[in-house]
């Protein structure tokens, strides 16, 4: 596909389902249907709702068994679903619905491919869907209104990109909800009575690992780097996921000029006839392209008189008094989702204007002594890790917990010159640790060993301790030992949180709370 202005290689008009093509729409056979929904999440729940509701016979499985999984079970029976089994001794096998078979299984989307209901029902041909699957081959409830898609993914910021994107869709003045991975299932959108003009849906590369058929009107991926490698099982895995968004796209297929694998993804795309392939980049933006003239956001793609001509959607003073550069692209490509979509230039600035930057994500913790305390908990990887330390100079870093397979050496070798001192967290950060020390060996660096390593010390002990919260405690006053003006302390862990805490969040509320602490001794 030529990423400047040419359309993409013609495909079929639509691509038809290989997986039971009979099922699509509401009125098709769903009544007497055997389906098991894997997972009893706020996608699961919505799965079996929906299938019940349809009239198909639906068994739902969960691992857990506490008490608020008991409560919606006990809902799910009340409105016709058979049967949940919960409890860790179901997940060995695929459960029968009524004594025979499953015609369909619907996944939740931490559901690995390796797992063995999964596995299983591939091993006997039984079809594996998403709950987005699901959504899309029904299509808005009868008589509701048929919204277009606006789909999205990447590594990192897609929660921002889909917030910024339905906030511009809103200010447009059309019916619009975020939807997908964010929280809202997209089932339950689809759903609504009324129906909507727009879906700003957020896919993670899970979803997308289990959804056949989908048809957007536009389509993203914001970026993509090494991440989920053990779910997935590899890098080429993971991509491969990632790139069946852009399959059979309508109008635009959206990709990350600055990252030229993103656009390969498109080359590589089955899409709709006449469907474009449109840039978006934070240097100055060639035709059909987003990007930036001086302190300008501007559009090169959706405008008659593109190669001559751009149109300006905002300025850097909107986004307030920080506009990290990772945030300005997320804005132009949620920009370019929503042009696709028909969004006027003043309602991409009205929502950038009122954006406010969510909790964990470069969030802004104390100031003091004319040092900047931030907490990036939500930098569970790498590549997110790397969008703040770009963001800032003369960094104490806090980094380090579960690396989910990836690498480091990448990473440190853009950003050790940032570096003043790295303070490690984590059960087990000492892959971190060995690349700091090969491509970083002039940074000191505090922790990162094992709590049975010998030659650790009393801190080494107490960082990679399973105590979250008092190794959070721990390097936020090891951080306060050397500050010196003009530093800024960054808890951006380019890791994810479990071995340590209950999540992301808890990570970053232990960092908020550790820095208040140091601020009131």
């Amino acid at each position: 596909m030529n990423a400047h202005d040419s359309a993409a290689e013609p495909a079929e008009p639509a691509r038809q389902p290989q997986i039971r093509p009979d099922l699509r729409g509401w009125d098709a056979p769903w009544s007497g249907l055997r389906a098991v929904v894997t997972g009893l999440g706020v996608s699961g729940f919505a799965a079996a709702d929906t299938l019940a509701e349809l009239g198909a016979r639906v068994v739902v499985v969960d691992g857990s068994d506490g008490r608020k999984k008991r409560r919606e079970a006990e809902t799910l029976r009340l409105v016709g679903v058979e049967d949940v089994l919960l409890g860790e001794e179901h997940l060995s096998w695929l459960p029968l619905v009524g004594g025979e078979p499953a015609d369909l299984v619907v996944t939740s989307p931490g559901w690995r491919p390796d797992s063995a209901l999964i596995a299983q029902a591939r091993a006997e041909s039984i079809p594996v869907w998403s709950e987005v699957e699901l959504a899309w081959r029904l299509g808005a409830r009868p008589g509701a209104k048929e919204p277009q898609w606006l789909v999205l993914t990447g590594t990192n910021g897609k929660t921002t990109t889909v917030t910024l994107l339905e906030s511009m869709l809103l200010r447009d003045g059309q019916r619009a909800i975020a939807c997908g991975n964010i929280g809202v299932p997209v089932l339950d959108a689809i759903r609504d009575p009324e129906g909507y003009d727009s879906l700003a849906v957020e896919l993670s590369s899970f979803q997308l690992e289990y959804t056949e058929l989908l048809s957007p009107l536009a389509s993203a991926v914001l970026n993509i780097a090494e991440d989920h490698v053990d779910w997935h099982g590899s890098f080429a895995e993971y991509r491969a996921a990632k790139a069946k968004i852009f399959e059979n796209t309508e109008l635009a297929c959206v990709y990350n000029a600055d990252q030229p694998l993103t656009e390969d993804m498109v080359a590589e795309a089955d899409v709709r006839e006449g469907c474009r392939a449109i840039g978006f980049t934070t240097g100055a933006p060639a035709r059909s392209m987003l990007g930036m003239v001086d302190d300008l956001l501007v559009d090169r793609a959706f405008l008659d008189n593109r190669a001559h001509q751009a149109l300006e959607l905002a300025s850097l003073s909107d986004f307030g008094p920080l506009a990290p550069q990772h945030l300005v692209a997320n804005a132009l490509a949620a920009a370019a989702l929503a042009r696709a979509a028909g969004a006027s230039p003043e309602s991409i600035r009205a929502a950038i204007q009122a954006y406010e930057a969510g909790d964990h994500r470069i969030q802004p913790v104390a100031k003091a002594d004319d040092v900047l305390w931030i907490n990036d908990s939500k930098a569970t990887n790498p590549h997110a890790a790397a969008a703040s330390l770009r963001s800032f100079t003369d960094v104490i870093w806090i980094a380090g917990g579960l690396p989910k397979g990836v690498v480091y050496d990448e990473l440190i070798t853009e950003i050790a010159p940032r570096l003043r001192q790295v303070i490690l967290i984590g059960t087990d950060s000492s892959q971190l640790r060995s690349s700091l020390e090969r491509h970083a060996p002039g940074v000191p660096v505090i922790g990162g060993r094992l709590r049975e390593d010998e030659h650790g010390s009393e801190i080494d002990a107490v960082l990679a301790g399973t105590d979250g919260v008092r190794a959070m405690r721990a390097a936020v006053t090891e951080a306060a030992k050397v500050l010196a003006p003009h530093h800024t302390v960054l808890m951006a862990p380019a890791a994810a949180s479990m071995d340590q805490f209950a999540s992301y969040a808890a990570r970053g509320e232990a960092f908020i709370d550790a820095v208040a602490e140091l601020m009131t001794d």
